[in-house]
């Protein structure tokens, strides 16, 4: 895909942070390292707002997890996790980002969704088509959904450079094509802690 992307462009983020945590746990054993997602999305233009969307729960160690994405520029956007009488969990943040998304559009140029769910396709259509928005989707390839892909006007394939975009990542990893999988001391990791995000329950 060929697009446009300089430095007056204003990006919003929009992070769908369990869907990143389990790919990255189920596919690699690993944790998303944000920061470097976050920089390599953004790619040095203007970010108007980074909004991140997870679940609290009881224990509260998640909180660290959370300062640390607020020190890299990120909101989290936090709902409690809820259980029902049959012992049934429920956390979705589908609606709330999609709401979020659409409404920031007018302020916006190019709209990052880091997701790989393909119930986000409808929402990549509207901001293209309504929103005259530019969508763009990062997220782990092999874990991303192809009608998503296709919709989004530029995909970034985290599974490209695994060592830069995972903390703990122990595997041989595919080689970076176009991007360095080298990051400068200032680069901030940010990594969610072990049991601070649950599955969807569909």
């Amino acid at each position: 895909m060929s697009i446009i992307k300089h430095s007056e462009q204003r990006v919003g983020v929009f992070i769908d942070t369990q869907n990143l945590y389990h790919s990255a746990k189920n596919i690699y054993h690993a944790r998303v390292n944000f920061g470097n997602v976050l920089k390599d999305a953004v790619a040095g233009r203007r970010l108007v707002r980074a909004l991140a969307y997870a679940v609290t729960t009881e224990s509260g160690e998640e909180k660290g997890f959370f300062d640390a994405l607020a020190k890299v520029g990120v909101e989290m956007r936090l709902k409690e996790l809820q259980i029902f009488s049959g012992g049934a969990k429920k956390a979705d943040w589908d609606v709330g980002l999609a709401v979020d998304a659409i409404t920031a559009s007018p302020r916006l140029d190019t709209v990052i969704l880091l997701t790989g769910d393909g119930d986000f396709v409808p929402l990549v259509r509207y901001l293209q088509n309504h929103g005259g928005c530019q969508v763009e989707v990062v997220s782990f390839g092999r874990s991303s959904s192809l009608k998503l892909k296709e919709a989004a006007d530029d995909f970034l394939d985290l599974d490209q450079d695994p060592r830069r975009y995972l903390m703990n990542y122990r595997g041989g990893g595919r080689a970076s094509r176009g991007r360095s999988p080298s990051s400068s001391p200032r680069d901030v990791a940010v990594s969610a802690p072990k049991d601070s995000i649950v599955e969807d329950d569909e």
